[in-house]
């Protein structure tokens, strides 16, 4: 039988089986399956397991030769384990947890800080990505391969990209192997690993040094046994890399952590490729140039051999390294050089215990591995000689040396900021990988800087033409400091361009101060003043002159009464033409008038005798800065503040027979105590009893009388000796035994209620009460326990002031308490505006700048004058650059910030125009000649204010003034972009022998025109 295509047919297997069973068919039983027959078991003779084991010694040695099949394994491991810088947030990313460097350096903090800066308006703008790879390679706790950094540290770059400030840690190193002297190599080697450097094996692994890892294994073995043996390190100087930069405290807890070290350290070694010869010769530079070698009291941290010479013996690295690279015949210079390095090189074992209590030891073992070291040809025997007759001198009071930085003032405001940003101090900060790009326009910077500096110098002086009246007389330029702001308005908000000062001191006077500026104090009444001419207009502006005439106003309303007579004249009036007529209101400058004020009579003088006979309008007094008119302006806006509006307490004092004023006084009380105590409860709330009490001695002017009624209530418990000793230090010794013993009998107990210590105190009962309340009672309490255990106070605050017998008492309470509110609410429109304080000083004297300021935050203000009334955030970083060319890289970068709108632009603009008047014609016109010619315009307000220690009597009389400083101001704008302040500073008591005014700051503006005018045409401007 064929098939189709010609083959035979498949034949068919049979069962070999009886006929019988052939024929019959089985429905129901299922074949066992085929079980193959057992099979004798494979033997390996002697030949066979002979060939094999030769096999396997002849891989294991080829391999150790060689290294091929590792190299080429832990090469493709490492090619693996790779990252990108992306734009924006990464989206895996494994930051380090506890290594040494990892934080010296910021690596493991960088989960923190995203979540800080973006507190503050930072955004991540790129960062580097994780491949898969990577990512689950860290999170096996493996540590990624990268070129690590020898040097790392702070750099504050200026808004060009030029260098302002860099601090780099070690501070000393080697820039390559080929510069470091053989013998300092050789010596390393010799103690550390002697087969690290050995050319012919190419492909070798520095990681595993198979004799040293085994003698270290055999000891540890002998010691778990309870054999007695000394400890062998295994560490080859790479696994060491990773010890002291990444493991946990630079430690080798376990065998797990020497498992890391060992597989981080090799596929490092290996990602270059297959031949390890450069990276060995890295490893070499790295170890020499990182090694951590404890810590001096003036260096602090030493890392490096570099640093490890300088800082314990005094010996330069560059002049060790040349003294060992010098041929024979050796002098001792030479051989204490080696006696040195080889101390060092032994000490990295144990650096605390070696360089501070061993170093007899440290001596002895020096000397034991130089002598070995010569055994074996490593050291010339003369040099060896010369060596051991040296014995080790610790200097250990070397200073980490100057490192570069452009300008001390401005650096030292960066880091400052950075550090608060980072939660870091100066020390920390200067050893992150960081580059911080800054606003400072470095070479205005410097030349601003340069040129304050000078004014100290005679010649520099009179050149400036300082020597004048009301300015300096000869002599006294070296005891003035002069600090300069110079800001930017921009887009992006506004930018410091320059911050300096003429002293050598860390100290920010710009920032950090706090000092009586003087008249220009009247420039934040101004602005708060036509802020509420906008009020009224916005409330009155669309009334008809029939309805305006049912507005029911107090009589002492000034401002109500005046914004009403002229809308109701000027029906559809705008809000620019309202506010110049605002501007032309007149005021008295007539000192001869009393002001009831900060709980008593008080007069006030102008600055000179003719301006007493004005009567000037509120932008000739700007101009002119006549003190009287913004007095009289302060307290009309005080009484508007107390008697305008549905809070107005002319309806609650105007009819003591209304049925309804119980009813009222209740409402009243709890509301208006309510928001009180709120805002003392802002004011104190995260400080401790004694910081309260400072903050509210420094809140108010203070008489022994005063202090008494206050301080007995605060703390009822005091001794005498405490009574004593706040008042003593209070008024420096001024009050004398019998008076503070009579205060302290006065005000025990409950010789009188709160609203009379109130009164007597010149305070507010409610700031008495919570202080009393945090001191005695509740110390960890929230606010709202505060108002609910507060509500009976807060109904009696309110009550008593009706309760009182005689009139003439009871009006004067009225007016103190409503007064400081009034004070309160003023505070906060300052606030709104960048007033840096916690409270002012509820007196008219404010005007004239009793309540202090900040040079930084009037420049603030001018800013938002000359942005239209929009307040934009102040910039002095705007770009942060960590770990840069590592894994952990991420870019901070600012965004645009939403401006607020604080002012109206009209009232912006009304004040510009006032500003640039006391340039042009008021107190500021000395600028003319230097800038009038550069087409700049240049507006501004100057102020000079004489801080003085003022005790008083138990009477509150003044017994005797003592100057604490005396400082004149000029806060600018310079353009419609540029805006900063000047200030003119003399500390101490050496302010007594200065008259200079406000014309020492325009002096010294028109000095510098040659550098700002240029500065200010030129188009290489940052942005």
């Amino acid at each position: 039988m064929s098939t189709r295509n010609g083959e035979k047919p498949r034949q068919e297997p049979t069962l070999n089986a009886p006929p019988l069973l052939k024929r019959m068919k089985f429905d129901n039983v299922r074949e066992a399956p085929y079980v193959p027959p057992p099979q004798p078991p494979l033997r390996l003779t002697p030949w066979l397991l002979l060939l094999a084991t030769v096999l396997l010694a002849v891989a294991v040695y080829q391999e150790s030769r060689n290294h091929f099949y590792q190299s080429h394994f832990w090469h493709w491991l490492a090619g693996k384990l790779d990252y990108q810088l992306v734009a924006g947030q990464a989206s895996q990313i494994q930051y380090p947890a506890e290594g040494p460097f990892d934080q010296r350096f910021g690596y493991n903090q960088l989960t923190q800080w995203q979540h800080t800066l973006a507190s503050t308006g930072f955004q991540i703008s790129a960062q580097s990505q994780f491949s898969d790879s990577l990512l689950r390679y860290s999170q096996y706790g493996f540590y990624p391969p990268y070129q690590e950094k020898q040097q790392a540290g702070l750099i504050i770059e200026g808004c060009s990209g030029d260098l302002l400030y860099q601090h780099q840690a070690p501070a000393m190193q080697f820039s390559r192997l080929t510069d470091i002297a053989p013998l300092i190599i050789q010596s390393l080697l010799f103690v550390e690993d002697r087969s690290l450097l050995t050319p012919e094996h190419r492909q070798a692994n520095p990681v595993l040094n198979l004799p040293r890892l085994g003698a270290a294994l055999w000891s540890q073995l002998q010691r778990a046994a309870g054999i007695p043996a000394a400890a062998a390190g295994g560490s080859t100087l790479a696994t060491q890399l990773e010890k002291y930069r990444h493991s946990p405290q630079g430690l080798t807890s376990d065998m797990a952590e020497k498992f890391r070290q060992l597989v981080s350290a090799s596929v490092r070694a290996y990602q270059q490729g297959v031949d390890t010869w450069d990276a060995r010769q890295r490893i070499v530079l790295d170890y020499i140039n990182t090694v951590p070698l404890a810590a001096t009291g003036s260096y602090g941290e030493v890392h490096g051999m570099g640093e490890g010479l300088y800082a314990w013996f005094g010996a330069t690295p560059q002049q060790v390294n040349a003294l060992l690279k010098q041929p024979a015949p050796y002098n001792e210079a030479q051989g204490l050089a080696l006696k040195q390095v080889v101390a060092l090189i032994v000490a990295q074992r144990r650096p605390s215990y070696y360089l501070l209590q061993g170093r007899t030891d440290l001596d002895n073992l020096s000397n034991r591995y130089i002598s070995l070291m010569q055994q074996q040809g490593v050291v010339p025997p003369q040099l060896a000689a010369k060596a051991l007759t040296q014995k080790l001198s610790f200097n250990g009071k070397a200073a980490l040396p100057a490192q570069p930085g452009q300008d001390f003032k401005a650096t030292t405001m960066v880091r400052n900021r950075l550090g608060q940003l980072l939660s870091q101090n100066m020390y920390q900060l200067d050893r992150l990988d960081l580059v911080s790009g800054t606003t400072i326009n470095t070479a205005l910077q410097r030349n601003i800087s340069r040129h304050l500096q000078k004014l100290s110098q005679y010649d520099s002086a009179e050149q400036a033409g300082l020597f004048a009246e009301r300015l300096l007389a000869p002599g006294q330029q070296t005891q003035v400091r002069y600090s300069f702001t110079l800001y930017q308005s921009t887009q992006n908000g506004n930018k410091v361009r320059v911050q300096t000062d003429n002293t050598d001191q860390p100290f920010d006077m710009n920032d950090a101060s706090k000092l009586e500026l003087g008249s220009t104090a009247k420039l934040r009444v101004l602005v708060t003043y036509l802020q509420i001419v906008a009020e009224l207009h916005r409330l009155y502006a669309e009334e008809t002159p029939q309805t305006l005439q049912f507005v029911e106003l107090a009589p002492q309303d000034n401002l109500t009464q005046w914004a009403l007579s002229y809308i109701s004249q000027q029906p559809g009036v705008k809000l620019d033409t309202m506010l110049q007529a605002a501007l032309e209101r007149r005021y008295s400058a007539n000192p001869k008038e009393s002001f009831f004020t900060g709980g008593g009579l008080h007069t006030f003088n102008n600055f000179r005798k003719e301006e007493d006979k004005l009567n000037p309008t509120i932008a000739e007094a700007l101009q002119q800065s006549i003190n009287l008119p913004f007095v009289r302006l302060l307290q009309d806006m005080v009484n508007y503040s107390i008697y305008h509006g549905e809070n107005s307490s002319y309806q609650l004092l105007k009819d003591d027979d209304n049925p309804r004023r119980e009813q009222y006084l209740r409402r009243f009380a709890d509301r208006e105590g309510t928001t009180f105590l709120r805002r003392f409860w802002q004011k104190y709330k995260e400080l401790d009893s004694e910081q309260r009490l400072q903050l509210y001695l420094s809140s108010s002017r203070q008489t022994p009388e005063r202090l008494a009624a206050a301080y007995l209530y605060i703390v009822p418990n005091a001794t005498p000796a405490q009574f004593a000793s706040v008042l003593q230090q209070q008024f420096n010794g001024a009050v004398t035994e019998s008076e503070w013993q009579k205060l302290y009998d006065k005000y025990q107990g409950a010789a009188f209620n709160l609203p009379d210590r109130a009164y007597l105190s010149r305070s507010h009962p409610l700031e008495l009460w919570l202080l009393a309340y945090l001191q005695q009672e509740a110390t960890d309490a929230s606010l709202q326990q505060a108002i609910d255990d507060s509500r009976a106070t807060r109904q009696e605050v309110y009550q008593w002031l009706f309760k009182t017998r005689f009139r003439s008492a009871r009006d004067n309470r009225i007016r103190t308490m409503l007064e400081i509110e009034a004070f309160w609410d003023l505070h906060q429109r300052w606030q709104r505006l960048g007033y840096p304080f916690d409270y002012l000083v509820p007196s008219l004297a404010t005007a004239l700048g009793s309540s202090g300021d900040r040079p930084a935050a009037l420049a603030e203000l001018i800013g938002i004058i000359l942005n239209d009334g929009k307040k934009q955030p102040t910039i002095r970083i705007d770009k942060l650059a960590f770990a840069a060319d590592t894994p952990y890289e991420t870019h901070f970068a600012r965004p645009l910030p939403p401006a607020q709108q604080v002012l109206e632009p009209e009232v912006a603009a009304a004040v510009r125009t006032a500003l640039l008047q006391v340039a042009t014609d008021g107190t500021a016109r000395r600028l003319q000649p230097a800038y009038a010619t550069a087409q700049i315009a240049i507006g501004g307000k100057t102020g000079t204010g004489d801080n003085r220690l003022v005790q008083l009597n138990a009477r509150g009389q003044q017994i005797s003034s003592k100057a604490l400083n005396r400082t004149a101001t000029f806060a600018f704008y310079l353009g419609y972009q540029h805006f900063g302040v000047l200030t003119a500073y003399v500390p101490d008591a050496n302010a007594e022998r200065f008259s200079f005014t406000s014309a020492l700051p325009l002096q010294v503006m028109n000095s510098m025109a040659p550098l700002l005018i240029p500065y200010l045409h030129s188009e290489q401007q940052c942005r």
